[in-house]
């Protein structure tokens, strides 16, 4: 019998991941904090939880995929928050970007209750949720990564054990100011062959034959040319993972000037935005 799961975030990753899950046959019980979110989920045959609370009393295994820390910590610690929920022998996944920090405190909160925890983020886009292609960056157990994989299966295409609670947060927020520097610097780039009177097209051509070429750019250029930013990733969740990089840094004493740059410029895009854009938006910058 295949162990109950609860979904606390339904938002662009987390309603295809509750999806796939159904599909695979777990008994789903999910919570969003826009209710009408979950309508495709309980048309599917998910169940609505009143609360985080209802949905982790009732779960074997739990999974949050928040916006941001001071969401996680009102889903896990607010009124109806569902830690004080779980159930002892349970796991707890949280896939959301947070710091290292948080990541250890919630393993602390765990252990007191019994619960195995691992902070598991994860990257690969909406398309790569929707295709159950996510790759997991884990922190935790060994033991309980591999209690854990029959879901991860489901969920992604590959998965690596990092090291203890706040490992998989500290190699997410470190990849994610690597993939917020890449699409700056192309943005930059094209900035300066576009001003010098050439197409950016021309310059995206010979970077796809050169050694400079990555999958990553060659779906954000695209975005860049067209002028076209639906958010696959957005600009707001760059620019809080490249904060949290940069807070991470200061608690170990060292400095990332070009991620320090690079944040001012996704943060001046996202002052003048008036919607939810992609991060390759910071070619506005330059627009």
């Amino acid at each position: 019998m295949k162990p109950s799961v609860g979904l606390i975030g339904l938002g662009l990753m987390g309603h295809p991941m509750g999806m796939n899950l159904l599909k695979a046959g777990f008994p789903l019980t999910v919570w969003n904090r826009t209710l009408s979110r979950a309508d495709e989920h309980v048309a599917a045959g998910a169940k609505l939880g009143a609360s985080p609370q209802d949905v982790a009393a009732q779960a074997d295994f739990l999974i949050t995929m928040v916006s941001d820390p001071p969401a996680l910590e009102e889903v896990l610690w607010g009124a109806h928050g569902a830690l004080k929920a779980l159930k002892s022998g349970a796991i707890y996944m949280d896939n959301s970007t947070v710091s290292p920090q948080l990541a250890r405190k919630i393993a602390a909160a765990c252990t007191k209750q019994g619960v195995r925890f691992l902070d598991a983020p994860v990257t690969g886009g909406d398309w790569g949720a929707k295709k159950g292609e996510l790759l997991f960056m884990i922190g935790g157990d060994e033991r309980t990564v591999k209690d854990a994989e029959p879901i991860l299966g489901v969920l992604g295409k590959k998965w690596f054990h990092l090291g203890p609670n706040g490992a998989g947060q500290t190699v997410k927020l470190a990849m994610n100011a690597i993939l917020a520097l890449e699409v700056e610097a192309l943005a930059e780039a094209l900035g300066l062959v576009t001003a010098a009177g050439l197409e950016g097209e021309k310059l995206v051509e010979v970077l796809q034959s050169s050694m400079g070429r990555s999958p990553l750019l060659d779906i954000k250029a695209q975005n860049m040319l067209k002028g076209e930013y639906k958010p696959s990733f957005p600009l707001r969740l760059m620019l809080k993972d490249l904060g949290l990089a940069l807070e991470l840094a200061k608690q170990v004493g060292i400095t990332m000037p070009a991620a320090g740059a690079a944040h001012d410029t996704y943060a001046q895009v996202m002052n003048t935005a008036r919607e939810d854009l992609d991060y390759s938006a910071v070619m506005k910058f330059w627009d």
